[in-house]
């Protein structure tokens, strides 16, 4: 989606690295507000990849993957490719092959809660809360495959399809949930049927929900949630941008192996914590990026 805030942070990491050396062209299938005709979206893509017969391709998030490189140029063309914003496993699709590698996007959750946990010690137990798609639904296979290694219980994983269904569990995360992690909220539905974004969905989660809440990543917070540990769009952008150039001055793509970010950027929302009355510990603040809420 073209003015998403992680597609555009991607597309900075992307052009940091290409842009004096190649020329760059965009094609944004609008996935996360309209997965129905992303199908579509993929054969107008692959009409263009025919046309432009480009040196090498960088496809972002699980959607790409699926619904255009798997069927329309894996194993069908030479062309270097590079994914990344992948939240699945590599080996779901295939990858990596021949002429395919990239970047996995994985949330720093581990982090995120022991740095909640530093602004607000007498949290003991969180809960989750997606939509239900596909990169929520890789969330929760790495949170129950690291939760015993969390500094908290994990309590509940709730994926939703709407906003009635957000309303619904507002008794049960007040009672079992002393922290709350959210991401991947685009794409959830309104009373009319129309998906929405992360600003459009927050608030009703913030009305449910009157305790921390954390995001995976920095517009998250900069529209609500109190703090995170991010994971970067320009990390992935850049990694998989310096991965293809590689490929495209000859080097085997066989030989460049799967990578996922490392980087985590601690986030404040200081609008938030202000509103609660807390103060964090100077040695709490040492080294994070400290935000205001957006209007």
């Amino acid at each position: 989606q073209k003015d998403n805030p992680w597609a555009k942070k991607i597309r900075e990491g992307i052009e940091d690295v290409l842009r004096p050396s190649s020329e760059i062209i965009y094609f944004h299938m609008n996935t996360k507000a309209n997965r129905e005709g992303g199908p579509g979206k993929a054969e107008e893509a692959f009409a263009l990849f025919k046309s432009l017969q480009p040196q090498g391709v960088i496809a972002a998030d699980d959607d790409a993957q699926a619904m255009f490189v798997l069927p329309y140029l894996n194993d069908k063309t030479t062309t270097p490719v590079m994914f990344n914003g992948v939240n699945a496993a590599a080996e779901e699709y295939g990858f990596p092959n021949s002429h395919v590698s990239g970047v996995l996007e994985r949330a720093h959750v581990r982090e995120s809660l022991a740095f909640i946990k530093q602004i607000v010690p007498s949290i003991r137990n969180a809960c989750f809360m997606t939509a239900d798609v596909p990169p929520g639904l890789s969330l929760r296979a790495q949170v129950e495959a690291e939760k015993a290694s969390y500094p908290v219980t994990v309590a509940d994983f709730h994926l939703v399809g709407d906003n009635q269904q957000i309303e619904a569990l507002g008794k049960s995360l007040n009672e079992n949930c002393d922290v709350l992690f959210v991401d991947s909220l685009e794409g959830i539905l309104d009373k009319e049927g129309k998906a929405q974004t992360y600003k459009d969905v927050f608030p009703l989660v913030q009305r449910i929900f009157d305790k921390p809440i954390l995001g995976g990543n920095r517009y998250q917070v900069e529209q609500g949630a109190w703090a995170a540990v991010v994971k970067t769009g320009q990390e992935q952008g850049e990694l998989s941008a310096e991965m293809l150039l590689q490929a495209m001055r000859g080097k085997a793509v066989a030989s460049i192996p799967v990578t996922q970010n490392s980087r985590g950027q601690r986030i404040i929302n200081i609008t938030a914590l202000e509103r609660q009355g807390i103060v964090p510990k100077p040695a709490v603040l040492r080294g994070a990026t400290l935000v205001r809420q957006q209007p």
